[in-house]
């Protein structure tokens, strides 16, 4: 099988669009499959290109047996609408030319960003060959959630997009059930819509001891780490985190925030206003490190803004740090609060409610009988999420699209 994945994020980018696309191409590959990356030269999330890269118009390279081609794109810090919708027209566009000149059998398109997926229907137009477009974040929902934009003439063209390249993929990923019923609320076919949620890789994260040459490089011996580990966007509200601190006057508890973002120099000023000694802001670090910083943390701390749109989403990054036996102190409501609530794999809290963050962190503190129990719930969770096994479920999915015959959406209904 020959397979066009069309990803803006991929490594040695690190965060969830890039670990989910290479860990399931790698798996692929694996089953014997012949797989073409289009991504762009790594630059996210500062908007940076990494070390070693430049950005050309073209450039190949091999990861695992995955053929990777990079493409130009007008790359810039995540700050602002304008210079944010530049960047992903031009790799729509880039993209979309280098598609052109790649054989394939199938092609996948996943967002976020949603212009991917653009690229991916125009190629299979023109290469006349099945799409699927993989949905990782709803838009404009996600847009209007974090009040990135109002309501405009902009949001309606995008919503027309939306139901555009939903109606003409040839089938649907997502990655949970929430988003599935919002596919079918939309008028989609319920036989279209695969889920395939996110998952972790086993072998690689797994409970360990601390690390403690990194404890004793940050002073946080003795310490109760409440780690959080990720993109520091408008979404996470990172600031509602940094004011409960303020409050938590229990000398053993401190913060720990690892990576960086569109609001990361804000939070660095807010944390400095405050004079928080109970708070360590750090730079991401690398893939190959992050397994590090969890095992130093005694709770992972994952929070969104107070939103309906994140009732729908499952933060990737509960996986890896449920495998590390690492108990979750969740502020996201719905799909994801109903995960760890099942698994007994933490406490959750109400988003951006204050006082029930400081009592749910206390309790997960104090109660050690309860905190093993949250741990071995997590380590249960994490073999249900096993990466490797919802790499195998998707490429099943890619099997049965390339052994039916591929109908137009006006075929589907009349059955002509």
């Amino acid at each position: 099988m020959k397979i066009l994945f069309l990803t803006d994020n991929f490594p040695p980018e690190s965060n969830a669009p890039a670990s989910r696309t290479y860990e399931h191409c790698r798996e692929w590959v694996k089953k014997g499959a012949d797989i073409t990356v289009i991504t762009c030269t790594p630059n996210f999330p500062e908007g940076k290109v990494f070390p070693g890269y430049k950005n050309k118009f073209y450039q190949k390279e091999e990861m695992d047996g995955i053929r990777v081609i990079r493409v130009w794109t007008y790359i810039t810090p995540n700050r602002g609408l304008t210079p944010r919708i530049l960047d992903y027209l031009s790799f729509c566009i880039s993209g979309f030319i280098a598609s052109l000149f790649v054989k394939t059998d199938i092609i996948i398109a996943t967002s976020p960003q949603l212009f991917t997926a653009v690229s991916g229907y125009l190629a299979s137009v023109f290469k006349g060959k099945p799409w699927i477009m993989e949905i990782r974040d709803l838009w404009p929902e996600s847009i209007k959630a974090v009040e990135a934009m109002r309501e405009s003439i902009i949001i309606k063209m995008l919503d027309r997009l939306v139901f555009f390249l939903y109606r003409h993929a040839t089938k649907l990923v997502v990655v949970t059930d929430s988003f599935k019923r919002r596919m079918i609320a939309l008028g989609n076919d319920p036989d279209k819509t695969f889920v395939i949620k996110n998952g972790v890789m086993l072998d690689q994260f797994q409970a360990r001891e601390k690390n403690q040459r990194l404890i004793n490089d940050l002073g946080l011996q003795d310490k109760f780490i409440v780690a959080y580990i990720g993109t520091h966007g408008m979404a996470h509200k990172l600031d509602f985190i940094l004011d409960a601190a303020v409050s938590v006057h229990d000398p053993e508890i401190h913060f720990l925030f690892v990576g960086t973002g569109a609001m990361k120099g804000r939070l660095v000023k807010q944390a400095e206003e405050l004079q928080l000694k109970n708070v360590t802001l750090l730079d991401a670090v690398p893939k190959q490190q992050v397994a590090d910083y969890i095992s130093i943390s005694d709770v992972s701390l994952i929070n969104l803004r107070k939103s309906k749109t994140f009732t729908k989403v499952i933060p990737s990054k509960i996986f890896e740090n449920a495998a590390m036996a690492k108990p979750i102190l969740l502020g996201v409501e719905g799909e994801a609060q109903s995960i760890i609530e099942s698994y007994g794999a933490g406490l959750c809290y109400e988003p951006e409610n204050e006082l029930d963050f400081l009592n749910k962190l206390q309790q997960m503190k104090q109660d050690r009988t309860a905190y093993r129990q949250y741990q071995e719930g997590c380590q249960n969770m994490a073999r249900s999420f096993n990466r490797q096994a919802l790499a195998e479920e998707m490429y099943d999915v890619l099997e049965f699209v390339l052994a039916k015959p591929v109908l137009s959406p006006e075929e589907e209904k009349t059955g002509v």
